[in-house]
């Protein structure tokens, strides 16, 4: 049987992308004034700026073994490759390490050094090698690679909710807050990082699209534009983005979970980029022994 593919729900990953390639995802948890909530499970709040108090968490090492069991039994033994969020931003990844000690080599963790597509990407790259008959050793060198040439850019409104959920240090949310100015940041080894500032959402925007198309360095890129309650901001920059990179192979538009809500705050775009795209890629040259 195929190699399965695991990941959590930070990964943004829609459910009928997900289901289509038999990627199996762990939910995260959003917890609502003390009630947990699992992402993808249970109902979640349609905004959280009402003034509850919210905090998350990532899956318990507990929960991960389960679903690695679960995932490994389905694949009659072929193994399982896990992807998860950056453990630069979660403790996730650490516990898929500590879960994945118990099944003698047949579970592999990846860490994408991403969220949202960047992680959702990697997984699906690796889950489309394992359906093309690849084994474990290939769908893991796919989910390292791709999840290597990954670049991941955020526009938020204001940078308050990244620094009280420890996401970014202090002294760059007094940066962002100063003159009231709209931060860009990036992620550098799986760190939130300010890249620059900007004075109007405008701006910000077209920074945004900027540097995404440098990123794509004018080759092929597979692309993902995320949203916290913006779907018109989100849908013109997925335009732009698609007009300015000719060699775009695929285009993913998507609301952030409300686990990362949390962190970014309504008005929030992401846009992830990769180049070389997220195909199946040349994985049959792999010695999949071992």
């Amino acid at each position: 049987m195929p190699v399965v593919v695991v990941t959590d729900s930070s990964a943004c990953l829609a459910p009928e992308l997900a289901r289509a390639h038999g990627i199996r995802v762990v939910p995260m948890h959003l917890l609502v004034d003390g009630h947990d909530l699992r992402e993808g499970v249970d109902e979640m709040p349609a905004d959280l700026s009402s003034g509850a108090v919210v905090t998350t968490s990532g899956a318990s090492p507990g929960e991960l073994a389960e679903a690695y069991a679960r995932a490994l039994e389905d694949s009659e033994g072929d193994g399982v490759l896990a992807v998860h969020l950056s453990r630069q931003l979660s403790g996730t990844w650490e516990a898929g390490r500590q879960a994945a000690q118990a099944f003698d080599g047949k579970v592999r963790i990846v860490d994408s050094q991403s969220t949202a597509m960047g992680t959702g990407y990697p997984a699906l790259a690796a889950a489309r090698v394992s359906q093309a008959g690849g084994g474990l050793k290939a769908v893991y060198q796919r989910a390292v690679d791709v999840a290597s040439r990954g670049k991941a850019l955020i526009m938020v409104d204001r940078l308050e909710q990244l620094c009280r959920g420890g996401r970014i240090g202090t002294a760059a949310a007094l940066l962002g807050t100063a003159l009231a100015v709209k931060p860009v940041l990036h992620l550098v080894d799986g760190k939130l990082v300010l890249k620059e500032k900007t004075r109007t959402m405008t701006k910000a925007l077209a920074r945004l699209v900027d540097s995404a198309v440098d990123l794509a360095a004018g080759g092929e890129a597979a692309v993902a534009v995320h949203h916290l309650q913006a779907p018109e901001r989100a849908e013109e920059v997925a335009a732009a983005l698609q007009a300015r990179i000719e060699g775009i192979t695929e285009v993913v538009v998507g609301e952030f979970g409300m686990v990362l809500g949390a962190h970014v705050g309504p008005g929030a775009i992401g846009v992830l980029v990769f180049p070389g795209g997220a195909g199946a890629g040349d994985w049959a040259d792999v010695d999949d022994q071992g």
